[in-house]
């Protein structure tokens, strides 16, 4: 029965998607800022019909970010993504080149200055990165970055990349490091989702100019520690990697 209400869940997800792009999309194209109001409409909306169909809550911990802040965070599934930009002003993200050609996602990406990269280039795609950021139309947003470069499933270990630390030590600005559990309840794949709370924590804010070192190490330290303690909140029983002291 739960992958029924699952399925059903799934399926008008991505119908309300196409009926408010439908309606957001020339609006944002005419200005910027119903591109913001289209993707927190619709990040709202997939918040409660999770509540509603399939018994998958969500909080929000932590001060929202405002204003220029770099955002790393962990990265689980996509009820992640909405999650986050469900309550911050201004998102942009760091994101894999394909998202940018796909339909609804590539647009609103588009429009609101996502920054995207070929991740098969190897260090070439940290210099599209970095030219990415030089954009002074989102200089006042909040960037997210992934530092682990890709979802990553409760218990899996995947290391840290370097762009997350290298864009911190670029653009100079304070971090926000971003916990979550979500993976234990929204799988990467598949069309089950499972009830319980879904959270995603934003932790307390890395200065600027700490070394690129420390500031990695920080980083990585703080969100493993505190996904961890999120995920065994939900209830995971798995072997969950414990990070470098």
């Amino acid at each position: 029965m739960q992958w029924l209400r699952s399925l059903l869940f799934v399926l008008q997800m991505y119908f309300v998607m196409a009926c408010m792009a439908a309606f957001y999309a020339p609006l944002a194209l005419y200005r910027r800022h119903w591109a913001y109001s289209g993707i927190r409409a619709y990040c709202r909306w997939v918040r409660f019909s999770a509540s509603a169909m399939i018994g998958l809550d969500s909080e929000i911990r932590g001060k929202v970010p405002v204003g220029r802040v770099l955002i790393c965070a962990k990265h689980q599934s996509f009820f992640d993504i909405l999650l986050i930009c469900s309550v911050i002003e201004r998102p942009r993200f760091v994101m894999k080149q394909q998202l940018r050609h796909m339909p609804i996602i590539g647009l609103f990406a588009r429009r609101i200055g996502c920054i995207s990269i070929d991740r098969s280039k190897g260090r070439l795609a940290v210099g599209q990165m970095l030219e990415g950021t030089r954009d002074g139309e989102f200089a006042d947003g909040q960037l997210v970055i992934y530092p682990q470069g890709t979802r990553v499933a409760p218990g899996v270990h995947l290391p840290y990349k370097v762009g997350a630390s290298i864009l911190y030590e670029t653009m100079d600005m304070a971090c926000v490091p971003a916990a979550t559990n979500v993976g234990v309840f929204w799988p990467r794949h598949g069309i089950m989702r499972k009830p319980g709370m879904a959270i995603v924590e934003f932790l307390d804010p890395l200065p600027e100019g700490l070394p690129q070192a420390r500031f990695r190490h920080l980083m990585e330290r703080n969100i493993e520690t505190a996904s961890n303690r999120l995920m065994r909140e939900a209830g995971f029983g798995g072997e969950l990697p414990e990070p470098k002291v």
